[in-house]
């Protein structure tokens, strides 16, 4: 199996979720090897996408360097991930990456406009070799050995609409598109109404998020799965998992999890060097999971 790219550059204007201001991106190929970076056009800075650049989990995953950020990256590169695409520039003119509708259908609508190719070097994963695991309480995000691609998430919410949903999601970019991709980022009114006075927020409306009140969800066109909160969860797991830089071959588990423990996971695997080995994607694996199309 060959790494992949984009084959032609494609351009988005939108806003940001919590600044709520204009920002332009460009997606753009790049060559063999070069991983996903993102690129700050109006500082003119370039930030890799590695667990050490991440300085942020707060409300979103948050990448920056020589005093650059790059703000509410997951779903970007959820998108990016699922469609088995290694090797891209993210260029903005802004700090955020544009929301789009809150889920990740607006970039693999992208992605496939501009069209994905085969390059000439092969395509490595890290295949999990132990069981890591961070906790914080009941919290809990874990990876494990496995043959299969899979993300296993529990969440359980004070809120009539909500409550315990759990969803076991077997990769391929097919099944993701189908799954997970339309599933919308979400938040309660009150909390929403707290971080605007704050300054965030600012670009949260009910076309990008779904918002509820103590009485139910106030979106009037309802939901777009039964469980589109907890599938929502996986949707922003696959995008803090792919910071580790290749597709990863192990079952994530979780239950509660967050930006912070999924960027406390990828450290803790790259810090264990028997945790992991670096392989060329089996052909059943690839037939089974990676093979793409549209």
């Amino acid at each position: 199996m060959k790494q992949r790219t984009i084959r032609k550059p494609i351009e988005v204007v939108g806003i940001g979720l919590h600044k709520g201001v204009s920002v332009k991106m460009i997606l753009e190929p790049l060559d063999d090897d070069s991983g996903v970076v993102f690129y700050r056009s109006d500082l003119g800075v370039s930030i890799p996408l590695c667990p050490d650049n991440v300085i942020d989990t707060t409300l979103a995953t948050v990448l920056g360097k020589d005093n650059a950020r790059v703000s509410t990256i997951e779903h970007l590169l959820s998108a990016i991930h699922a469609y088995g695409i290694d090797n891209i520039r993210i260029i903005l003119d802004n700090e955020e990456v544009p929301i789009m509708d809150g889920s990740a259908i607006g970039y693999c609508m992208l992605l496939e406009e501009a069209g994905i190719v085969s390059q000439n070097t092969a395509k490595k994963a890290m295949a999990i070799k132990k069981t890591i695991e961070i906790n914080d309480g009941e919290k809990f995000v874990k990876i494990e050995p496995s043959k299969d691609v899979i993300f296993d998430f529990t969440i359980n919410f004070n809120h009539n609409s909500i409550r315990e949903q759990s969803y076991k999601f077997i990769y391929s970019p097919q099944a993701y598109k189908e799954e997970i991709a339309r599933a919308r980022t979400f938040g309660f009114l009150q909390e929403v109404n707290y971080l605007r006075s704050i300054g965030l927020a600012k670009g949260g409306n009910l076309s990008n998020c779904i918002v509820l009140d103590e009485n139910g969800i106030l979106n009037k066109e309802g939901l777009r799965y039964k469980e589109e909160f907890v599938r929502h969860k996986i949707l922003d797991a696959i995008g803090d998992i792919s910071i580790l830089g290749m597709p990863l071959i192990g079952t994530y588990v979780s239950f509660a999890g967050s930006h912070k423990l999924n960027h406390f996971l990828t450290k803790k695997i790259f810090s264990q060097d028997n945790a992991y080995e670096i392989i060329e994607i089996p052909q059943e694996v690839e037939e089974k999971q990676f093979s793409y199309a549209t």
